[in-house]
């Protein structure tokens, strides 16, 4: 706790605030790409912190808000139609799909559980070899191993009763497709801390360099994502566009080179969709052909997922862009809850609806 609590010292966060006031003399506005930053920012109020000119924008860095909508009807479909035992991370059971969430296919008798780690899933498939057991994997990079961990492992040990439904995303193409767009002004990049840990911020040298703008890679405390911002501030107003590393305590430039080479034999890149924003070219991971037996959606017959929910007023597909926040949505706080969401942003704890509904000072929400 010592060493978290260094990184939330408010003493130390102001002299990191100060240095970001001194230095700015123009708006800038800088996107973060991870849940975890976001969820941070609007927890300790760093937008209260940093001087007016520089604009937060929350991109789509959370994995569970961006899995289509058609991935979820496909997990709903093979837990309840086809009797399989799905398993998944706890976020994923309230996100809406079209005809529903995982929690209700639960209510209605289907056999959805909750799992730590697709390790625990895989272990129930070799204990039950007579029940078909679906892993729901989704993440960026950062969970890319431990999914290709339980594939590999599942391979190797002939486990032909489990499968997975594959939703990872990669967040370099998502910057890339960000900056090819007009929607949405941005001057600077505040990368994954986590996702640069497993793969490395080499990657993001071209795209900085192309498009002219900073990225900093940047953790999750308090202190780090001022760093970051202070960082990114001060290549934009010295009219420099590096690839900087805030997080050297966990990131090197080639990232993990055991997970990266575990990910790369069991995945190969792939076009698709992302929810709220649509396709982006080579963003996704599928498995490859050697592995294409553990493919849930090939083995019970599931192609289409590329369809998205109907959420009513919901603008989730703007605020996962990043050019609208979530009290410019008319269903925030209202039609829109924790507890009756209509869009994927308001159900995880990495959700900018989420975080702004719990933490920010503009929301208001009830129950606060």
């Amino acid at each position: 706790m010592r060493y978290v609590d260094e990184f939330r010292d408010p003493s130390r966060a102001r002299v990191v605030a100060d240095a970001i006031h001194a230095v700015v003399t123009r708006d800038w506005h800088i996107m973060e790409i991870c849940g975890g930053q976001t969820h941070a920012i609007v927890r300790f109020g760093i937008e209260q912190l940093i001087p007016p000119k520089v604009h937060l924008i929350h991109g789509p860095g959370c994995p569970v808000c961006v899995t289509p909508a058609g991935i979820i009807d496909a997990a709903v479909r093979i837990a309840r139609d086809h009797r399989a035992t799905l398993c998944t991370f706890g976020d994923m059971l309230r996100v809406p799909g079209t005809q529903g969430s995982l929690l209700d296919a639960r209510a209605r008798g289907a056999d959805v559980r909750i799992v730590y780690s697709p390790m625990e899933a895989m272990d129930l498939a070799a204990r039950c070899p007579d029940r078909e057991v679906v892993f729901l994997a989704i993440g960026f990079e950062t969970t890319a191993p431990a999914n290709a961990l339980a594939v590999f492992t599942a391979r190797r040990r002939g486990l032909r009763n489990f499968s997975v439904i594959v939703s990872h995303f990669l967040v370099p193409p998502a910057i890339t497709s960000i900056l090819e767009s007009d929607s949405v002004r941005i001057d600077g990049f505040l990368a994954a801390g986590h996702v640069c840990t497993v793969m490395g911020w080499k990657e993001y040298v071209p795209i900085a360099q192309r498009y002219r703008k900073p990225i900093v890679v940047t953790g999750f405390e308090l202190l780090d994502i001022l760093q970051g911002i202070l960082l990114c501030v001060r290549q934009l107003e010295q009219g420099r566009c590096e690839v900087e590393n805030q997080y050297s305590r966990s990131v090197r430039p080639e990232g993990n080179p055991q997970a990266r080479r575990l990910v790369e034999e069991v995945f190969q890149v792939i076009t698709g969709p992302w929810r709220g924003i649509g396709s982006i070219p080579h963003s996704r991971l599928g498995l490859r052909s050697a592995y294409r037996e553990f493919d849930a959606l090939e083995k019970f017959g599931i192609m289409d997922q590329s369809h998205e929910a109907s959420s009513g007023p919901c603008i989730a597909g703007k605020i996962l862009c990043g050019s609208a926040r979530p009290p410019d949505c008319p269903a925030f706080g209202k039609a829109c809850t924790p507890d009756h969401p209509l869009g994927a942003p308001m159900v995880s704890s990495e959700g900018a609806c989420h975080a702004y509904y719990l933490y920010s000072r503009d929301s208001n929400p009830p129950n606060a």
